[in-house]
Order: structure tokens, then C-alpha cells, then sequence
């Protein structure tokens, strides 16, 4: 892998298309790249995230799960291979259980806010069902393992979860959407 990352800029998308891991070539645009670059983004995302203050165990998780990001992007990568596998979405749904055990209940819509590190697991929830929509889409179109698609829902569900977590972690809380609020000004 060393010689084929010493020279990244190749000049061979300048016509629009893009190499996969097999060595075929497809258009920049096509719904492969754009399910592809979400899950990359949303890897960026996570990274951003890491930045902050958080629990040394979440982060931790979050460093699982960006490695679990970029087999997913291998994954995408390479039509007809499989390396995100039931037991990491699994793994998600442990963290799910683990990290919702000690929230309270949810009785009004939540807005994307409170803590810096919260507000930015709120992008990596948006983000992630972005690609999570791709990958359906892809999936409509040419045939995908069912584990990406299963593992970006619920990841998508933890990142809800942790943006609760990490607000009480802050010091804070939830964020609620005041109903008539807009009114009111």
C-alpha cells in the first residue's frame, strides 16, 4: 500500500471518473462515489468530534467506529466485497443499550444543541443518515450487503443517543423544542 499512496495526485479523474478498488472505473457522480464520500465525511465528522472533552471509554467507541467507517468505505469501494459484518452492527446495538440505559425518557423533540461536543455528535447523526440514504438508494440499483445499510441506521440512532450523553456530560441537558416559540417573538 505504501507505493500506491506515495503519489495521490494521479491525474486520472480529471475527465470526471474515479478508480474502485478493483481497478474499474465510474463516474464521479455515480451513487457508488456519493455513498463512498458520505461515509467518508461523516468519518471526518467523527474525528472533528474527537476533538472534544469526552468520556475516555466513548472515546474509545468512536475510534472503533471511525475503523469501522473506513472497512465500510472499502466495503463501498470494491462492488461485491463484504467487510462490515453483523457483529459491528451488533456492537452498535450494545453501545445503544449501554449508552441509553441512564437517560431519562424522551417527552418533547430535542433540538441540535447544548454542548459544543453534542451539537457536533448532532452533525454526525445528520450526516450519517445522509449516507445512510445513499446506501439505500445504491442498494436499489446494484446489489449491496445488508450490513452497511444496518449499521449506518443504527449508528445513526447512537449518535442521537450519545449527543444526550454528552450534554449531561457537559454539565447540561437536553435542549427541547418550545412548540409555539416562533409565535411568541
Amino acid at each position: 500500500m505504501g507505493n500506491r499512496l506515495s503519489k495521490i495526485a494521479t491525474r486520472t479523474g480529471d475527465k470526471g471518473t474515479t478508480g474502485l478498488g478493483d481497478g474499474s472505473r465510474i463516474d464521479k457522480d455515480a451513487l457508488r462515489v456519493h455513498a463512498m464520500g458520505d461515509v467518508d465525511e461523516l468519518n471526518s465528522h467523527i474525528g472533528l468530534l474527537l476533538c472534544e472533552e469526552l468520556p475516555p471509554a466513548l472515546r474509545e467507541e468512536l475510534i472503533s467506529i471511525q475503523h469501522d467507517l473506513f472497512d465500510m468505505g472499502g466495503e463501498l469501494c470494491i462492488p461485491g466485497y463484504t467487510m462490515v459484518t453483523i457483529a459491528q452492527v451488533a456492537r452498535l446495538d450494545d453501545l445503544l443499550e449501554k449508552y441509553n440505559a441512564d437517560l431519562p425518557p424522551l417527552k418533547d423533540f430535542i433540538l441540535p444543541a447544548g454542548s459544543r461536543a453534542a451539537a457536533q455528535a448532532h452533525v454526525c447523526r445528520t450526516v450519517c443518515r445522509r449516507a445512510e440514504r445513499v446506501i439505500v438508494s445504491l442498494g436499489k440499483v446494484e446489489t449491496l450487503n445488508d450490513s452497511p445499510r444496518q449499521y449506518m441506521n443504527r449508528l445513526s440512532d447512537l449518535l442521537f443517543v450519545l449527543s444526550r450523553v454528552l450534554n449531561r456530560f457537559g454539565g447540561g441537558s437536553d435542549v427541547l423544542w418550545q412548540k409555539d416559540r416562533s409565535r411568541d417573538l
